[in-house]
């Protein structure tokens, strides 16, 4: 046995016979001779423990730590760090040594152990060496305060470049949660100028919070030393907007606009500001370089809309009005074409060119020769400008009677007046096709003063009366040879006025009743909605007994002699519903008496002579006054309108009656509509799983829905609903799949349509659906509610979304076109759209009719 193991029995001896001095004695003695035994040294450590001798432990431990670590004995240093940390506080070194041994697998311990590194470190005032054991604080718990701790003690040290990226890191995060960053951006950028990322963050805070001369001092050393970054000549083009320079904006928001055209808006602040600053050339250049690049990309419409709303807020000079003027034009807008001639008229006016401001009355009298306010505009310019030239401009005011000094060559009153009438009439008829109905109304208004009671013996326009929905007031006197008639209801399909002895009174009358035309023509709109008859029967009382405030209101369908085939009632509050039968014995016998009549208006049924058939069952439902119109298609009766009055006598105003009749007429249409619509359905062949037309309906169903807009001067829109390539689905998924994928998307679809509407299987992967009244704007809400429902839904096979693209076709409702060439027109045009749509990757694409000469019948 060697001496040393010799030793380590004898102290192990007398360790094991309580004699712990003694035994230590004889550790140490062996430590002096061989210093690197460490488990002498162990041993020796644990007896100082056992002796409270914690200092001379720790003293043993230190080495023994250290020696661990320089071997790479990771285990058995950590656990003798953990017992040197229980009897005194370990250098900064070995904490911090500990520390990155044990990150990976305690993490809090890891923390701590940096912890006391960093505190050891800066009571001594070791700063500099503090930063190793902060970037590992933080990269272990990256918060917003180790941020800021590690940015302001990189400061401290000099590390400029460190502590802008500290604090940088801090406002991200502070971003984040909800803040704005702005100071910790703000410190970024004063410790480390030249760091493009932090220049940016910071300038985009600060024009969250509108200190636009800031940013702009702070970007623009950056932009001089070419750092010409997309996002920070954005920001700058919108402070400098903020500073009104739009000048210097004017590249950065071009660039801006040019890269995404939704920064449509920050083009259009920049159109606004060049024109206060007085920058009109460089506006009118601005505004042809995005009207092009708009108009290549389809969105003109939009363009010229917004180019509008600016020119409202700004004040334009003569130069930009006429070049909105040209815009207008070539968009088609007549509205704002005559709108800004007029608004050059005073510009030029008020300058003194009076040669420019006739030219500009010439050109917006051209488009439209009835706009008010023309003829005293033409005024202001007689002896100013030369004979010729006003007598030019007059001319086009002839039809008018403001004219009246033009040299032309002499007509009789009659055809004069007669010119006049077709002119008002045609803008009247060109107004309601185009639904620009204010304007409508207004030519009316004027046939009916300039011409009252030309509608009793001009068909024409008394259809036109009726289309619009206008009660002619005749507010002048009958010609005195004219013999006082008495009072008559119409039968026609328009709406026929009532005529009186006494004008002036007739006219009052119709004035109190002047406020429910708009709501007739509503509750007209409000039946044609309707894709059944029940639901044409529903509205029809609903909407006439609300608005007449009537007891009960009856609407029922029945050829004469017959029962009523459908009917349903509406009762006002506190009136009992009548029975079935009494329903249709009271259908039945006032269609008897109302067969040579064209309505039946009785104030007191109890005196009434022609009621004496229907007074039991009246006297049953307790009517103290009943008016009943009938629903006529041509010359046959399909139906009956009853109103009801229980509580008291009630006089049927005339004006009342009229729009009744108006109202009936329309009724007996719908239910045409809507049963043609269901036979149509009925007829085409349906599949059963998708509930979806066949593609051998298509034509047919589109037929019957454009000659149903053209007798009702509606519209209706054709749309392309498709869901990807076929190809590439039937590839992908197979042919079950796809169609299994189509049943259910055709489903959805069915189930979010009105009844009026229809949808058609149109190929593989396309489904056409024709949208009844509705025009090519609201079928954009239609795509993105049907999108909507179809978002969860996932292309077969994979987990992509539908890849939909729409096609959007307004039909062209001319009265002067073929039914058939327009169902030809509208098919081509939508499948024209849907192809844009997939090319251009649009959700949904609208193409607009050309209209063609040649095409007009």
């Amino acid at each position: 046995m060697s001496e040393i193991a010799k030793r380590l029995e004898k102290a192990e001896k007398l360790f094991q016979k309580g004699k712990h001095d003694l035994a230590l004695e004889e550790y140490l003695a062996i430590l002096k001779d061989e210093p690197a035994n460490d488990k002498v040294r162990q041993q020796a450590a644990d007896v100082c423990v056992s002796l409270n001798r914690n200092d001379q432990a720790a003293t043993l431990l230190g080495p023994l730590f250290d020696r661990q670590v320089a071997i790479g004995d990771t285990s058995r240093a950590i656990i003798t760090y953990k017992k040197l940390a229980r009897l005194t506080t370990p250098t900064v070194e070995r904490s911090f040594q500990y520390a990155q041994m044990v990150e990976r697998n305690d993490r809090k311990g890891a923390l701590e152990a940096y912890e006391a590194t960093v505190a050891g470190l800066m009571a001594v005032g070791r700063r500099t060496d503090c930063l190793p054991a902060m970037d590992r604080i933080v990269a272990l718990d990256p918060s917003v305060a180790n941020y800021e701790r590690q940015g302001e003690l990189a400061t401290e040290c000099g590390d400029y470049k460190a502590a802008a990226l500290a604090f940088f890191r801090a406002a991200e995060m502070e971003v984040k949660a909800g803040g704005d960053g702005l100071s910790k951006f703000e410190r970024a950028y004063q410790l480390d100028p030249s760091d493009v990322e932090a220049a940016l963050a910071y300038s985009r805070a600060l024009l969250q919070r509108g200190e636009a001369s800031r940013v702009v001092s702070t970007l623009e050393p950056l932009v001089r030393n070419g750092a010409n970054r997309s996002d920070m000549q954005d920001i700058l083009g919108r402070a400098l907007l903020l500073l009104r320079r739009p000048v210097e904006a004017e590249p950065y928001i071009w660039d801006m606009f040019q890269r995404d055209p939704r920064n449509v808006t920050e083009l259009m602040n920049l159109l606004g500001l060049l024109m206060d600053a007085g920058e009109y050339a460089r506006a009118i250049a601005l505004s042809r370089r995005g009207e092009a690049s708009e108009h290549k990309a389809g969105r003109r419409r939009e363009y010229v809309t917004a180019i509008r709303d600016v020119v409202e807020r700004h004040k334009p000079s003569v130069d930009f009005l006429e070049y909105l003027v040209e815009l207008y034009n070539n968009a088609s807008r007549e509205q704002d074409y005559c709108s800004t001639l007029m608004r050059l008229f005073d510009l030029y006016r008020g300058m003194g060119n009076y040669k420019k401001a006739a030219e500009s009355l010439d050109r917006a009298a051209e488009v439209d020769p009835y706009e008010p306010g023309h003829a005293q505009r033409l005024e202001l310019l007689r002896g100013k400008i030369d004979a010729g030239l006003f007598n030019s401009v007059s001319h086009r005011f002839t039809v008018l009677g403001v004219g009246s000094q033009v040299e032309e060559k002499p007509r009789s009153e009659n055809n004069k007046q007669s010119n006049e009438l077709e002119d008002l009439m045609l803008q009247a008829e060109i107004f309601l096709q185009y639904s620009m109905r204010s304007k409508a109304m207004e030519r009316l208004e004027r046939i009916s003063k300039l011409f009252p009671y030309e509608d009793e013996k001009n068909p024409r326009l008394r259809q036109l009366y009726a289309n619009a929905g206008f009660m002619p007031a005749n507010v002048a006197p009958r010609p005195a040879a004219s013999t006082p008639a008495p009072v008559a209801v119409a039968a026609a399909a328009g709406v026929t006025a009532l005529r009186t002895a006494a004008a002036p009174a007739q006219s009052q009358v119709i004035e109190e009743h002047v406020d429910s035309i708009a709501r007739v023509t509503d509750i007209t709109r409000n039946i044609y909605k309707q894709g059944n008859v029940k639901s044409v029967l529903f509205t029809t009382v609903n909407e006439v007994g609300k608005h007449w405030e009537v007891s009960r209101c009856v609407a029922g369908l029945c050829a004469p002699g017959k029962p009523p085939s459908a009917a349903l009632e509406y009762c006002a509050p506190g009136i009992n519903q009548s029975e079935v039968m009494s329903i249709v014995k009271l259908i039945g016998g006032l269609q008897a008496i109302v067969r040579e009549k064209t309505v039946l208006a009785v104030s007191d049924v109890s005196a009434g002579p022609e009621l004496a058939p229907m007074r039991e069952i009246l006297q049953q439902l307790g009517v103290r006054s009943v008016l009943a119109v009938p629903l006529m298609d041509g010359d046959e009766h399909v139906g009956m309108l009853i109103l009801e009055q229980c509580d008291a006598p009630r006089v049927w105003a005339k004006a009342d009656i009229v729009m009744l009749k108006t109202i009936a007429d329309q009724v007996a249409q719908a239910f045409l509509n809507a049963r043609l619509r269901s036979l149509v359905k009925t007829l085409a062949v349906t599949d059963e799983k998708s509930g979806l037309l066949k593609r051998s309906s298509y034509l047919d169903v589109l037929l019957s829905e454009i000659r149903r807009a053209q007798q009702q001067n509606s519209t209706a829109t054709v749309m392309l609903f498709n869901v990807g390539k076929a190809a590439t689905l039937l590839k992908e998924a197979g042919e079950a799949r796809t169609e299994s994928m189509m049943q259910q998307v055709g489903q959805v679809m069915g189930s979010h349509l009105r009844q009026s509407d229809m949808a058609v299987r149109y190929d593989l992967t396309t489904i056409g659906i024709i949208l009844s009244d509705t025009n090519e704007k609201n079928a954009f809400f239609v795509v993105e509610k049907i999108c909507r429902v179809l978002a969860s839904m996932k292309s077969p096979g994979t987990d992509r979304p539908l890849a939909t693209r729409v096609g959007i076709a307004e039909v062209a409702i001319q009265a002067g076109f073929d039914p058939v060439d327009v169902v030809t027109e509208v098919i081509n045009r939508a499948e024209n759209a849907l192809a844009a749509a997939i090319s251009e990757g649009k959700r949904a694409h609208a193409l607009q009719p050309v209209f063609e000469p040649e095409a007009v019948a």
